[in-house]
């Protein structure tokens, strides 16, 4: 009888942080992504301030014979990190370890789903849409892809029914979280709520959180929320495709 192939095992590779709340928060979505697909294997790396490591991982797995592995960026946009960073460590790892490199989180209807759930886990409820400005608050880039996407996915939300959708941005870009604020308020909506656009806590995230101090509802990261872990399988699941031929090959 022929044996199943072994499915690539699933590294996620996070960010990092000084604050502690960052790396408990990735183990938790990781914990729901294992719950999701009992059977996958899912690893955590960090790229800086935490441990393990993103090259410390990919070593251990090598060290095991692992073969086939799956990198996937525990990132909301296609960014520095996402271009240069996480490619730049992974032509590092062991030669011996095939990886294909999966796509950033964002944009997905899923995570739209997670912001709402957010919202609706703050006070607000479906009725509340019409008559509620939302902020959606990032981290920020410089990058000017990475801020595009967050002004097309403001206006994809605002269609869903919302009062208005403004972004904004804790570093790098304007507007800041606070500026939207006034801003919704302005344009005369009856509530202002801020939907943090970010994963996990830590120095932005508390930076959104002091901006919305104006907001009438301030609703959590993304986190664990079951949506995100979906979005997590489904980028595992795009990157194991078969890679289409080139034409004329």
């Amino acid at each position: 009888m022929r044996s199943k192939p072994v499915r690539p095992v699933l590294v996620v590779i996070a960010h990092g942080s000084r604050d502690p709340r960052h790396a408990a928060t990735v183990h938790a979505l990781v914990r729901r992504v294992r719950s999701l697909r009992p059977g996958l294997r899912v690893e955590t790396g960090f790229l800086d301030f935490t441990i393990p490591s993103v090259h410390g991982v990919l070593e251990s797995l090598a060290a095991e014979g692992v073969r086939d592995v799956v990198a996937l960026p525990l990132l909301l946009t296609r960014a520095f990190h996402a271009k240069a960073d996480i490619p730049a460590v992974l032509r590092d790892a062991p030669p011996q370890l095939r990886i294909r490199q999966a796509d950033v989180l964002g944009p997905s209807p899923l995570l739209l789903a997670a912001l709402e759930r957010r919202l609706y886990e703050a006070g607000l409820t479906p009725a509340d849409k019409s008559s509620t400005g939302v902020v959606l608050a990032s981290a920020g880039s410089s990058d000017p892809e990475a801020i595009a996407v967050i002004a097309d996915i403001a206006r994809e939300w605002w269609h869903t029914g919302w009062c208005a959708v403004r972004p904004a941005f804790a570093s790098a870009s304007l507007p800041r979280t606070e500026d939207a604020v006034r801003e919704l308020r302005a344009l005369g909506c009856e509530r202002v709520a801020v939907a943090p656009y970010v994963l996990a806590p830590g120095f932005l995230p508390d930076r959104i959180a002091r901006g919305a101090a104006e907001a009438d509802v301030l609703a959590d990261v993304l986190g664990p929320a079951p949506e995100v872990a979906r979005v997590l399988l489904e980028r595992y699941d795009e990157a194991r495709l078969p890679v289409p031929a080139a034409l004329g090959a």
